[in-house]
This record gives structure tokens, sequence and C-alpha cells, in this order.
């Protein structure tokens, strides 16, 4: 594929700043850059134009370094939190990536940043706090909190193993009695009410005996 020297207008990620001499494609130069003004072809008359588009790269790159310096400071101060999905064990499925920290940042703190800026020195694959580092610009690095939660709410405590209910089943039914709702009395009151009798309430009253019958006179005994 033939390649062409272009003179690049603007700043194009991944292949140059402006008034940077680059080698293109062809067809990229001439379908692409050319018709959107990113590049102009290489000419004595836009020479010229060099001294001006390296003026407006100082000015566009010296921006971005104070604009990069601020946003450091900022999220420095930021505790990011992501929610993810567990098992009953807590453990993750899966790892949180520098794509889901850059959704939430913008969803929290309405905070645009390219997921390509975010680093992991390793995996974050475990509830918890943890931090990332920041590449904003080539002077200008950072960290940012990253707090990960879970969206499984966690299994209920168990109060009793299934052998203590039913033995507490069997205690209530058993043990218990009604509960009387008279009033208390002490020791000696109770003996002042009870009345005393000689006999007991639990004795049965004894028969009388009967008189035994006179034998008639007439009869010897």
């Amino acid at each position: 594929m033939p390649k062409t020297e272009v003179i690049l207008t603007h700043n194009i990620v991944g292949l140059g700043g402006e008034s940077d001499h680059v080698k293109v494609a062809a067809g990229y130069a001439r379908n692409y850059l050319f018709p959107q003004h990113l590049a102009i072809p290489v000419t004595a008359a836009n020479k010229r134009r060099i001294e001006a588009l390296m003026q407006r790269r100082a000015e566009r790159e010296s921006h971005e370094l104070n604009t990069m310096t601020e946003l450091s400071k900022s999220l420095s101060k930021l505790v990011c939190v992501v929610t993810v999905k567990t098992g009953e064990d807590g453990k993750m499925f899966g790892s949180v990536t520098n794509g889901m920290i850059a959704d939430q940042l913008k969803t929290q703190f309405d905070v645009s940043l390219d997921k390509r800026k975010i680093h992991f020195e390793h995996p974050i694959r475990a509830l918890g706090e943890h931090e990332v580092e920041l590449h904003l610009h080539p002077n200008v690095t950072s960290t940012l909190k990253v707090r990960v939660e879970s969206t499984t709410p966690p299994p209920a405590p168990a109060d009793t193993t299934p052998g203590e209910r039913k033995e507490e089943q069997r205690t209530e039914k058993r043990g218990r009695r009604p509960e009387s709702h008279a009033p208390e009395t002490t020791a000696g009151e109770k003996k002042e009410r009870v009345p005393r009798t000689e006999k007991s309430a639990g004795e049965r009253p004894r028969r009388q005996e009967r008189p035994a019958k006179a034998a008639p006179e007439g009869r010897k005994s």
C-alpha cells in the first residue's frame, strides 16, 4: 500500500500532534485526513504554516497539563463505588475492569475519563477498598480509591439448629404451665387465711359405730 507524508494540523491520538510530519496510507490521507482538515499535504506553501501549528500545539498542551493537574487533585479526594455480584461465600464473579470504574466516575461525579488512563497494579477480585493508578498526562499521575461492594444480600443467620428448635418445642409443651393471675401472697398471709380445724381437709370422717343389739330376754346367751 503506497504511503504519503502529511503535516498534521490537529492532535490525533496514536499518530501525532500539530505540526508533526507523519507517513500514512495514501487512501487514509485522501479519504479521511484531508476531508476532515486533520492534515495537509507536504508542500512548500504548507511548510510555512508549521510555526503557527507549533504555537497552537504548545498552547493546547499547556492547557491540558493545567486541566489534568487540577483533575488529579480532585480525584485523589474521591471514593468511587463499584457494585458487583457475589456468591454466597462473598466471592466475586470475575474482576473489576477499568471500564467499570470509568463508567462509575461519569455516573457518580460527572467526570469523563478515558478508561485507558486507569491502570491496575493487581486485578481487583475482592470486596473492600483498593487504589488504582491514573495516568492522566505524560507529566501527571494520581491515585483513585475504589470501594467494591456486593449487590447480593448476605444470608440470614440461623438462630438455632433444627435439633435445638425441637427441644425448645418439647420443653414448651411439657414444662410450661398457665400463669395464674391471682395476687401473690406471703407465707404468713397464707397461714392466716387457712381456717383452723381439728381435721385436715384431706382426712375422711370416720364412720360412727352402731351399738350392739341386746339379746331378747327369752333366749339364753
